[in-house]
């Protein structure tokens, strides 16, 4: 598996999701490439006491939303995959039918394109018919649509371990096996 793997973060709620995956991937020894939308930096304001600096400082590199020639737009640029975490529903839509319009789509299409993993972790309740056919067609494509849903068998807490529970079982998707993630033991 490659050591790289490329970090979304979309406008939708839930902008802690992104923030704890940069973290924990940190903890594993992985580069990170960020990048985040125009909206993610609206939500950033609203729901974390965090700048955007200390945001992007948590990434090993960022790549501006507008930069279509950065390296994570190219399928030659190796990675381990791309999770976005959250997912919005617009960039769920431009991944689905492939219209592109910003460096966070275009680096999920190249990661599908390449068979690379995809995971979305897309954040929108209720979902209308609309949604569901381009979350199908997603997996149709090879993306793993990962919604942020908590798990009450964890016994979590406080709010931050069901974050990091959240966040780590969708990291188990690119085959990294974290000490925070508490796994079913059975009966």
């Amino acid at each position: 598996m490659s050591r790289r793997i490329i970090v979304g973060i979309s406008g939708a709620s839930g902008i802690i999701y992104g923030v704890r995956a940069l973290q924990l991937l940190h903890e594993c020894g992985l580069q990170t490439h960020l990048v985040i939308s125009k909206s993610a930096k609206l939500t950033l304001h609203h729901e974390l006491e965090m700048s955007l600096a200390e945001l992007e400082s948590l990434a090993t590199e960022v790549h501006p939303v507008n930069s279509i020639g950065a390296a994570i737009a190219s399928g030659s640029f190796v990675t381990a995959g791309m999770l976005i975490a959250p997912c919005s529903v617009r960039t769920m839509s431009e991944i689905a039918t492939g219209v592109t319009s910003t460096l966070l789509t275009r680096a999920a299409d190249v990661v599908l394109k390449e068979r690379r993993r995809l995971v979305l972790m897309v954040r929108e309740t209720p979902l209308h018919t609309g949604h569901l056919r381009s979350l199908t067609q997603l997996s149709e494509m090879g993306a793993v649509i990962a919604p942020p849903v908590p798990a009450f068998y964890a016994r979590p807490q406080s709010l931050d371990e069901m974050v990091t529970q959240t966040v780590g079982r969708a990291l188990d998707l690119f085959d990294l096996e974290l000490d925070q993630v508490k796994r079913w033991q059975g009966d």
